[in-house]
């Protein structure tokens, strides 16, 4: 006897687009991901995703508050603090970042996606204010390794923090570029680690 087959939840649907988004920008690039693709892949008709996001830039708008508060989950619950000693600290947050980016490989695709941005001020501005939170974060735990001694006391706060987050861009776009043919977590160790490290006293 055949089952009736469970109808989802709006919300859950909505998800199930989020999500599928996500992964076929990482098998086809955000740029070129259509409402067709979408709708092929959940295995609903087209105007079926337009009932759950009013434009297709509404769908990159959840995909970008999707991804941020993933980020922000992991910051929270996984990473444990090395106590007390904040260049630790600042090693251990780019390589979970790195570990998160290697589990999500669509990531820095979409942060950095010149044609979604430009298509979306929310998307952008999104993308843009979660970056610099990122960056007050790293200068913050630098300004703190500074006044702990491990940091040398000349150095700008702001401008490494700006280099270490730039470096571990870089890195992350290289990874893609080159179809992930490396360890994204053990490559970001040893290059930003070197970096992170030339900061010491």
């Amino acid at each position: 006897m055949s089952q009736t087959r469970k109808r989802k939840s709006a919300a859950a649907r909505r998800a199930e687009i989020v999500d599928t988004a996500i992964r076929l920008s990482a098998e086809l690039g955000p740029d070129r991901v259509t409402t067709q693709h979408l709708a092929d892949a959940v295995g609903v008709t087209q105007p079926a995703i337009f009932r759950h996001f009013a434009s297709k830039t509404a769908i990159w708008e959840a995909v970008a508050e999707h991804i941020v508060s993933q980020v922000e989950t992991l910051r929270g619950h996984e990473i444990t603090v090395a106590e007390g000693n904040p260049h630790d600290q600042l090693h251990q947050l780019v390589g979970h970042h790195f570990v998160h980016i290697e589990k999500n490989p669509a990531i820095p695709a979409i942060l950095f996606s010149r044609e979604l941005q430009a298509s979306s001020e929310p998307l952008r501005s999104k993308f843009s204010a979660f970056m610099k939170s990122r960056g007050d974060e790293i200068a913050g735990l630098i300004q703190s390794a500074q006044a702990a001694g491990l940091h040398r006391a000349e150095i700008a706060a702001d401008d490494a923090a700006q280099l270490v987050t730039a470096a571990v861009q870089g890195l992350s776009l290289r990874w893609l570029l080159e179809n992930r043919a490396f360890d994204l977590t053990a490559e970001g160790g040893r290059v930003i680690g070197g970096l992170i490290d030339g900061f010491r006293a």
